[in-house]
Protein backbone atom coordinates (compact mmCIF):
# COMPACT_ATOMS: atom_id res chain seq x y z
CA UNK A 1 0.00 0.00 0.00
CA UNK A 2 1.21 3.42 -0.96
CA UNK A 3 2.09 5.66 1.85
CA UNK A 4 -0.37 8.52 0.73
CA UNK A 5 -3.56 5.68 0.90
CA UNK A 6 -1.85 4.52 4.81
CA UNK A 7 -2.22 8.19 5.34
CA UNK A 8 -5.46 8.67 3.77
CA UNK A 9 -6.81 5.70 5.77
CA UNK A 10 -5.25 6.22 9.06
CA UNK A 11 -7.17 9.84 8.81
CA UNK A 12 -10.39 8.00 8.12
CA UNK A 13 -9.94 5.71 11.20
CA UNK A 14 -9.05 8.67 13.36
CA UNK A 15 -12.32 10.90 12.34
CA UNK A 16 -14.57 7.45 13.01
CA UNK A 17 -12.97 7.26 16.56
CA UNK A 18 -13.29 10.69 16.99
CA UNK A 19 -16.89 10.45 15.62
CA UNK A 20 -17.90 7.65 18.09
CA UNK A 21 -16.34 9.15 20.86
CA UNK A 22 -17.95 12.31 20.04
CA UNK A 23 -21.48 10.03 19.84
CA UNK A 24 -20.92 8.25 22.88
CA UNK A 25 -20.17 11.39 25.06
CA UNK A 26 -23.44 12.63 24.03
CA UNK A 27 -25.50 9.81 24.93
CA UNK A 28 -23.59 9.76 28.58
CA UNK A 29 -24.45 13.53 28.93
CA UNK A 30 -28.16 13.11 27.98
CA UNK A 31 -28.17 9.87 30.08
CA UNK A 32 -26.71 12.04 33.30
CA UNK A 33 -29.08 14.79 32.38
CA UNK A 34 -32.36 12.11 32.06
CA UNK A 35 -31.64 10.59 35.38
CA UNK A 36 -31.09 14.14 37.34
CA UNK A 37 -34.22 14.97 35.91
CA UNK A 38 -35.75 11.99 37.74
CA UNK A 39 -38.10 13.62 40.62
CA UNK A 40 -38.20 12.15 43.78
CA UNK A 41 -40.74 12.38 46.35
CA UNK A 42 -41.16 11.81 50.54
CA UNK A 43 -43.05 8.34 51.52
CA UNK A 44 -43.89 6.57 54.55
CA UNK A 45 -42.95 2.68 53.40
CA UNK A 46 -43.74 -0.74 55.09
CA UNK A 47 -41.09 -2.64 54.76
CA UNK A 48 -42.46 -5.57 55.93
CA UNK A 49 -45.63 -6.47 58.05
CA UNK A 50 -44.95 -6.62 61.89
CA UNK A 51 -44.28 -4.14 64.63
CA UNK A 52 -43.89 -0.07 64.18
CA UNK A 53 -39.93 -0.43 62.94
CA UNK A 54 -41.41 -1.63 59.96
CA UNK A 55 -42.29 1.73 58.72
CA UNK A 56 -39.94 4.66 57.68
CA UNK A 57 -39.59 7.66 55.67
CA UNK A 58 -37.80 7.79 52.79
CA UNK A 59 -37.39 9.16 49.15
CA UNK A 60 -38.72 7.10 46.10
CA UNK A 61 -39.62 8.36 42.19
CA UNK A 62 -42.32 10.66 42.25
CA UNK A 63 -45.18 8.78 40.21
CA UNK A 64 -46.59 9.94 36.97
CA UNK A 65 -50.58 10.30 35.63
CA UNK A 66 -51.28 7.02 33.39
CA UNK A 67 -54.18 7.41 31.32
CA UNK A 68 -57.32 8.59 32.94
CA UNK A 69 -55.69 9.41 35.69
CA UNK A 70 -55.29 12.31 38.30
CA UNK A 71 -51.74 13.87 40.10
CA UNK A 72 -52.44 15.26 43.11
CA UNK A 73 -49.98 17.03 45.11
CA UNK A 74 -50.87 16.06 49.12
CA UNK A 75 -51.80 18.06 51.94
CA UNK A 76 -53.25 15.77 54.04
CA UNK A 77 -53.87 11.63 54.44
CA UNK A 78 -56.59 9.84 56.78
CA UNK A 79 -54.87 7.65 59.30
CA UNK A 80 -56.99 4.62 59.93
CA UNK A 81 -57.68 1.40 62.11
CA UNK A 82 -57.12 -0.67 58.71
CA UNK A 83 -53.91 0.32 58.29
CA UNK A 84 -53.02 -0.48 61.59
CA UNK A 85 -54.13 -3.91 60.59
CA UNK A 86 -52.29 -3.55 57.10
CA UNK A 87 -49.14 -2.91 59.13
CA UNK A 88 -49.44 -6.45 61.36
CA UNK A 89 -50.36 -8.11 57.76
CA UNK A 90 -54.25 -9.25 59.10
CA UNK A 91 -56.13 -8.56 56.33
CA UNK A 92 -57.24 -11.02 53.84
CA UNK A 93 -54.63 -11.33 50.85
CA UNK A 94 -51.89 -8.45 52.21
CA UNK A 95 -50.29 -7.16 49.14
CA UNK A 96 -46.48 -7.85 48.82
CA UNK A 97 -44.13 -5.85 50.34
CA UNK A 98 -42.67 -2.99 50.79
CA UNK A 99 -45.55 -0.98 49.89
CA UNK A 100 -46.61 2.73 50.85
CA UNK A 101 -49.31 2.41 53.16
CA UNK A 102 -52.89 4.61 53.48
CA UNK A 103 -56.30 4.41 51.10
CA UNK A 104 -57.18 8.43 51.38
CA UNK A 105 -55.38 11.97 51.33
CA UNK A 106 -56.53 15.22 50.46
CA UNK A 107 -54.46 17.89 47.94
CA UNK A 108 -54.09 19.84 44.86
CA UNK A 109 -54.73 18.55 41.43
CA UNK A 110 -51.00 19.21 40.03
CA UNK A 111 -51.76 17.23 36.82
CA UNK A 112 -53.58 14.89 34.24
CA UNK A 113 -53.31 12.08 32.09
CA UNK A 114 -54.69 11.52 28.94
CA UNK A 115 -58.09 11.18 28.19
CA UNK A 116 -59.21 12.53 31.96
CA UNK A 117 -61.81 15.57 32.23
CA UNK A 118 -63.59 17.28 34.71
CA UNK A 119 -60.73 18.41 36.38
CA UNK A 120 -58.13 21.15 35.91
CA UNK A 121 -54.57 21.84 37.58
CA UNK A 122 -54.96 23.75 41.12
CA UNK A 123 -58.16 22.40 41.92
CA UNK A 124 -58.65 21.01 45.89
CA UNK A 125 -60.14 17.35 46.13
CA UNK A 126 -60.00 14.57 48.00
CA UNK A 127 -59.28 11.13 46.99
CA UNK A 128 -59.46 7.31 47.46
CA UNK A 129 -56.54 5.62 46.41
CA UNK A 130 -56.08 1.93 46.27
CA UNK A 131 -52.17 2.26 49.07
CA UNK A 132 -49.48 4.62 48.09
CA UNK A 133 -51.98 7.75 49.96
CA UNK A 134 -49.07 8.39 52.52
CA UNK A 135 -46.52 9.75 50.14
CA UNK A 136 -46.15 13.83 48.87
CA UNK A 137 -47.73 12.66 45.60
CA UNK A 138 -50.54 10.46 44.55
CA UNK A 139 -52.18 9.35 41.27
CA UNK A 140 -55.31 7.58 41.19
CA UNK A 141 -58.13 6.88 38.32
CA UNK A 142 -60.12 10.12 38.28
CA UNK A 143 -63.46 8.10 39.43
CA UNK A 144 -62.14 7.29 42.72
CA UNK A 145 -61.42 11.90 42.97
CA UNK A 146 -63.91 14.48 43.83
CA UNK A 147 -63.50 17.79 44.42
CA UNK A 148 -63.81 19.52 47.57
CA UNK A 149 -66.48 21.81 49.70
CA UNK A 150 -65.22 25.74 49.37
CA UNK A 151 -65.17 25.66 53.14
CA UNK A 152 -63.39 22.31 53.67
CA UNK A 153 -59.67 22.14 55.26
CA UNK A 154 -57.31 19.52 53.49
CA UNK A 155 -57.10 17.66 56.84
CA UNK A 156 -61.07 17.30 56.74
CA UNK A 157 -61.32 16.03 53.81
CA UNK A 158 -58.80 13.36 54.80
CA UNK A 159 -60.60 12.43 57.49
CA UNK A 160 -63.96 13.09 55.51
CA UNK A 161 -63.85 10.30 52.77
CA UNK A 162 -63.65 6.94 54.19
CA UNK A 163 -65.14 7.42 57.96
CA UNK A 164 -68.33 9.39 56.39
CA UNK A 165 -68.91 7.12 53.25
CA UNK A 166 -68.36 4.20 55.24
CA UNK A 167 -70.79 5.28 58.14
CA UNK A 168 -73.95 6.96 55.85
CA UNK A 169 -73.68 3.32 53.40
CA UNK A 170 -74.08 1.36 56.59
CA UNK A 171 -76.28 3.62 58.29
CA UNK A 172 -78.79 4.01 55.01
CA UNK A 173 -78.26 1.64 52.30
CA UNK A 174 -77.21 -1.66 54.70
CA UNK A 175 -79.17 -0.80 57.58
CA UNK A 176 -82.11 1.02 56.07
CA UNK A 177 -81.60 3.51 59.05
CA UNK A 178 -85.06 5.93 59.69
CA UNK A 179 -87.07 7.60 61.99
CA UNK A 180 -87.64 6.13 65.09
CA UNK A 181 -85.02 3.49 65.06
CA UNK A 182 -82.31 3.62 67.86
CA UNK A 183 -78.38 2.88 67.10
CA UNK A 184 -75.43 1.35 69.08
CA UNK A 185 -72.25 2.92 68.19
CA UNK A 186 -69.16 1.23 70.10
CA UNK A 187 -65.89 3.25 69.81
CA UNK A 188 -68.12 6.22 69.71
CA UNK A 189 -65.28 8.66 70.14
CA UNK A 190 -63.32 7.20 67.24
CA UNK A 191 -63.69 8.81 63.36
CA UNK A 192 -66.36 6.59 62.51
CA UNK A 193 -68.26 6.29 65.59
CA UNK A 194 -68.41 9.83 65.56
CA UNK A 195 -69.75 9.92 61.77
CA UNK A 196 -72.44 7.76 62.80
CA UNK A 197 -73.67 10.07 65.34
CA UNK A 198 -73.59 12.41 63.28
CA UNK A 199 -75.72 11.33 60.59
CA UNK A 200 -77.93 9.47 63.06
CA UNK A 201 -78.60 13.54 64.02
CA UNK A 202 -79.96 13.81 60.61
CA UNK A 203 -82.77 11.71 60.78
CA UNK A 204 -85.54 12.54 63.55
CA UNK A 205 -86.18 10.91 65.96
CA UNK A 206 -83.13 8.64 66.12
CA UNK A 207 -81.83 7.22 70.13
CA UNK A 208 -77.93 6.77 69.67
CA UNK A 209 -76.21 4.45 72.63
CA UNK A 210 -72.34 5.05 72.48
CA UNK A 211 -69.49 3.11 74.50
CA UNK A 212 -66.53 4.87 74.59
CA UNK A 213 -63.59 5.02 77.53
CA UNK A 214 -64.04 7.30 80.09
CA UNK A 215 -61.94 9.95 79.55
CA UNK A 216 -63.35 10.79 76.32
CA UNK A 217 -66.93 11.53 77.68
CA UNK A 218 -67.01 14.50 78.34
CA UNK A 219 -66.00 15.46 75.12
CA UNK A 220 -68.49 13.48 73.19
CA UNK A 221 -71.63 13.18 75.34
CA UNK A 222 -73.29 15.61 73.01
CA UNK A 223 -73.00 13.79 70.43
CA UNK A 224 -75.16 10.13 71.47
CA UNK A 225 -78.17 10.29 73.93
CA UNK A 226 -76.55 7.92 76.29
CA UNK A 227 -73.22 7.78 76.90
CA UNK A 228 -71.52 4.44 78.48
CA UNK A 229 -68.37 3.55 79.55
CA UNK A 230 -66.48 1.09 77.09
CA UNK A 231 -65.38 -1.28 80.38
CA UNK A 232 -68.67 -1.29 82.12
CA UNK A 233 -71.81 -3.70 81.86
CA UNK A 234 -73.44 -1.29 78.77
CA UNK A 235 -75.31 -4.53 77.81
CA UNK A 236 -78.06 -4.35 81.05
CA UNK A 237 -77.77 -0.53 81.05
CA UNK A 238 -79.14 -0.02 77.85
CA UNK A 239 -81.84 -3.44 78.28
CA UNK A 240 -82.94 -0.98 81.78
CA UNK A 241 -83.25 1.77 79.65
CA UNK A 242 -85.58 0.27 77.02
CA UNK A 243 -87.90 -1.24 80.00
CA UNK A 244 -88.21 2.21 81.53
CA UNK A 245 -89.32 3.30 78.46
CA UNK A 246 -86.54 6.19 79.14
CA UNK A 247 -87.12 7.58 75.56
CA UNK A 248 -83.53 10.14 76.04
CA UNK A 249 -85.92 13.12 75.53
CA UNK A 250 -86.73 11.47 71.85
CA UNK A 251 -88.48 8.81 70.44
CA UNK A 252 -89.46 5.33 72.60
CA UNK A 253 -87.07 2.69 72.17
CA UNK A 254 -88.56 -0.55 70.68
CA UNK A 255 -87.96 -3.18 73.00
CA UNK A 256 -85.04 -5.57 72.02
CA UNK A 257 -81.85 -7.21 72.91
CA UNK A 258 -77.86 -5.96 72.37
CA UNK A 259 -76.05 -7.52 69.70
CA UNK A 260 -73.37 -9.11 72.00
CA UNK A 261 -69.71 -9.87 70.12
CA UNK A 262 -69.21 -13.03 72.62
CA UNK A 263 -73.48 -14.34 71.97
CA UNK A 264 -74.62 -13.80 68.05
CA UNK A 265 -77.14 -15.54 67.61
CA UNK A 266 -78.80 -15.42 71.01
CA UNK A 267 -78.59 -11.84 70.89
CA UNK A 268 -79.74 -11.15 67.19
CA UNK A 269 -83.21 -11.17 68.70
CA UNK A 270 -83.40 -7.10 68.04
CA UNK A 271 -86.88 -6.04 67.46
CA UNK A 272 -88.56 -3.41 64.91
CA UNK A 273 -87.08 0.02 64.92
CA UNK A 274 -83.78 -0.92 66.58
CA UNK A 275 -80.36 -0.70 64.90
CA UNK A 276 -77.17 -2.26 66.64
CA UNK A 277 -74.18 -1.07 65.26
CA UNK A 278 -70.80 -2.99 66.62
CA UNK A 279 -67.44 -1.74 65.15
CA UNK A 280 -64.36 -3.43 64.70
CA UNK A 281 -63.07 -3.56 68.25
CA UNK A 282 -58.93 -3.39 68.66
CA UNK A 283 -58.66 -6.64 69.68
CA UNK A 284 -58.30 -7.52 66.04
CA UNK A 285 -54.85 -6.65 66.64
CA UNK A 286 -54.28 -9.33 69.31
CA UNK A 287 -56.92 -11.69 68.28
CA UNK A 288 -57.75 -12.56 71.72
CA UNK A 289 -61.57 -11.84 71.66
CA UNK A 290 -64.71 -12.30 68.72
CA UNK A 291 -66.16 -9.94 66.64
CA UNK A 292 -68.97 -8.83 65.22
CA UNK A 293 -70.37 -5.92 63.49
CA UNK A 294 -74.10 -5.77 64.02
CA UNK A 295 -77.05 -4.19 62.44
CA UNK A 296 -80.79 -5.12 64.05
CA UNK A 297 -82.78 -6.25 61.16
CA UNK A 298 -79.65 -5.97 59.36
CA UNK A 299 -76.12 -7.23 60.97
CA UNK A 300 -73.04 -6.11 58.77
CA UNK A 301 -70.47 -8.79 60.16
CA UNK A 302 -67.17 -7.96 59.88
CA UNK A 303 -65.36 -11.08 62.14
CA UNK A 304 -62.05 -11.55 62.62
CA UNK A 305 -60.15 -14.85 61.67
CA UNK A 306 -61.26 -16.81 64.58
CA UNK A 307 -64.87 -16.01 63.08
CA UNK A 308 -65.61 -19.94 62.96
CA UNK A 309 -65.86 -19.90 67.23
CA UNK A 310 -68.39 -17.73 66.82
CA UNK A 311 -71.96 -19.25 68.08
CA UNK A 312 -74.01 -20.63 64.47
CA UNK A 313 -76.74 -18.60 62.97
CA UNK A 314 -79.87 -20.76 62.31
CA UNK A 315 -80.79 -19.63 59.05
CA UNK A 316 -84.20 -20.20 59.94
CA UNK A 317 -84.60 -18.22 62.11
CA UNK A 318 -83.37 -15.09 60.36
CA UNK A 319 -86.10 -14.93 57.86
CA UNK A 320 -88.46 -16.02 60.69
CA UNK A 321 -87.48 -12.99 62.89
CA UNK A 322 -86.88 -10.97 59.26
CA UNK A 323 -82.95 -10.54 60.34
CA UNK A 324 -80.08 -10.02 57.95
CA UNK A 325 -76.25 -10.73 58.36
CA UNK A 326 -74.17 -9.00 55.71
CA UNK A 327 -70.56 -7.50 54.99
CA UNK A 328 -69.95 -4.53 53.78
CA UNK A 329 -66.14 -3.58 52.74
CA UNK A 330 -65.65 0.42 51.28
CA UNK A 331 -62.70 -0.68 49.58
CA UNK A 332 -63.49 -3.81 47.97
CA UNK A 333 -66.80 -1.89 46.19
CA UNK A 334 -64.24 0.73 44.92
CA UNK A 335 -61.51 -1.00 43.72
CA UNK A 336 -62.63 -5.14 43.31
CA UNK A 337 -66.64 -4.36 42.67
CA UNK A 338 -65.75 -1.20 40.53
CA UNK A 339 -68.92 0.53 42.13
CA UNK A 340 -67.78 4.30 41.99
CA UNK A 341 -70.52 5.66 40.65
CA UNK A 342 -72.75 4.35 44.02
CA UNK A 343 -69.99 5.72 46.49
CA UNK A 344 -70.12 9.06 44.14
CA UNK A 345 -73.67 9.60 44.77
CA UNK A 346 -73.00 8.83 48.45
CA UNK A 347 -70.02 11.43 48.39
CA UNK A 348 -72.53 14.12 47.22
CA UNK A 349 -75.05 13.52 49.55
CA UNK A 350 -72.45 14.00 51.82
CA UNK A 351 -70.99 17.12 51.09
CA UNK A 352 -74.64 18.49 50.85
CA UNK A 353 -74.93 17.78 54.39
CA UNK A 354 -71.54 19.07 55.14
CA UNK A 355 -72.36 22.24 52.99
CA UNK A 356 -75.46 22.57 55.34
CA UNK A 357 -73.02 22.45 58.65
CA UNK A 358 -75.27 19.38 59.57
CA UNK A 359 -71.90 17.01 59.48
CA UNK A 360 -67.94 17.84 60.25
CA UNK A 361 -65.62 15.57 60.39
CA UNK A 362 -64.11 15.93 64.00
CA UNK A 363 -59.81 15.83 63.57
CA UNK A 364 -58.01 14.52 66.62
CA UNK A 365 -54.97 15.45 66.21
CA UNK A 366 -51.72 16.37 62.86
CA UNK A 367 -49.02 14.47 62.59
CA UNK A 368 -45.60 14.44 60.03
CA UNK A 369 -44.74 11.51 58.11
CA UNK A 370 -41.97 11.03 59.84
CA UNK A 371 -44.68 10.77 63.01
CA UNK A 372 -46.63 7.86 61.98
CA UNK A 373 -45.07 5.30 64.38
CA UNK A 374 -46.39 7.68 66.86
CA UNK A 375 -49.75 8.40 65.45
CA UNK A 376 -50.13 4.92 65.04
CA UNK A 377 -49.57 4.04 68.88
CA UNK A 378 -52.12 6.54 69.82
CA UNK A 379 -54.73 5.10 67.80
CA UNK A 380 -53.68 1.54 69.64
CA UNK A 381 -54.15 3.42 73.37
CA UNK A 382 -57.53 4.54 72.12
CA UNK A 383 -55.98 8.15 72.98
CA UNK A 384 -57.82 10.07 70.07
CA UNK A 385 -60.93 11.69 69.98
CA UNK A 386 -62.32 11.70 65.94
CA UNK A 387 -59.21 11.29 63.03
CA UNK A 388 -55.86 11.36 62.78
CA UNK A 389 -54.62 13.09 60.10
CA UNK A 390 -50.92 12.78 58.52
CA UNK A 391 -49.91 16.27 57.79
CA UNK A 392 -47.47 15.90 54.43
CA UNK A 393 -46.27 19.71 55.31
CA UNK A 394 -45.61 19.45 58.97
CA UNK A 395 -42.31 19.36 60.44
CA UNK A 396 -41.64 16.71 62.80
CA UNK A 397 -40.22 17.08 66.34
CA UNK A 398 -36.46 16.15 66.13
CA UNK A 399 -37.38 13.31 68.82
CA UNK A 400 -39.63 11.65 65.90
CA UNK A 401 -37.66 12.26 63.06
CA UNK A 402 -34.67 10.53 64.50
CA UNK A 403 -36.65 7.80 65.67
CA UNK A 404 -39.15 7.20 62.20
CA UNK A 405 -36.61 8.61 59.58
CA UNK A 406 -34.39 5.90 57.85
CA UNK A 407 -31.97 6.01 55.02
CA UNK A 408 -31.74 1.30 54.76
CA UNK A 409 -34.21 -1.30 54.30
CA UNK A 410 -33.75 -1.79 58.18
CA UNK A 411 -36.27 -3.43 60.14
CA UNK A 412 -33.18 -4.52 62.33
CA UNK A 413 -33.63 -3.02 65.28
CA UNK A 414 -35.13 -4.24 68.69
CA UNK A 415 -38.97 -4.54 67.69
CA UNK A 416 -41.17 -2.02 68.88
CA UNK A 417 -44.13 -2.63 71.00
CA UNK A 418 -47.42 -1.20 70.81
CA UNK A 419 -48.59 0.16 74.94
CA UNK A 420 -45.19 -0.21 75.97
CA UNK A 421 -44.80 2.09 79.33
CA UNK A 422 -41.65 3.81 77.89
CA UNK A 423 -42.97 4.74 74.48
CA UNK A 424 -41.24 8.02 73.88
CA UNK A 425 -43.24 11.10 74.96
CA UNK A 426 -45.78 12.06 71.77
CA UNK A 427 -46.41 15.53 71.00
CA UNK A 428 -48.52 15.98 67.77
CA UNK A 429 -50.33 18.92 66.94
CA UNK A 430 -53.67 19.08 68.62
CA UNK A 431 -57.02 21.81 67.50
Amino acid sequence: MKPTDMDKEGTELTEETEHMIEKNGAKETENVVSAGDTKEMRAVILSGFGGLNKLRVTKKAMPEPQEGEVKIRVKACGLNFLDLMVRQGNIDNPPKTPLVPGFECSGIVEAMGENTKGFEIGDRVMAFVNYNAWAEVVCTPLDYVYNMPDDMTFPEAAAFSMNFVAAYMMLFEVANLREGMSVLVHSAGGGVGQAVAQLCATIPSVTVFGTASSFKHEAIKDSVTHLFDRNADYVQEVKKLIKHGDRGNKEFLQPCKICESEMLSPSLSLQNGTVCLIFIEHSLLTMKHKLIIGVSDVCVSGLTPQWWQVEKVNPIKLYEENKVIAGFSLLNLLFKQGRCGQVKTVVEKLFSLYNQKKIKPVVDSLWALEEVKEAMQRIHDRGNIGKLILDVEKSPTPLMASDSTETSEAGEEEEEHEGDSDNKERMPFIQ
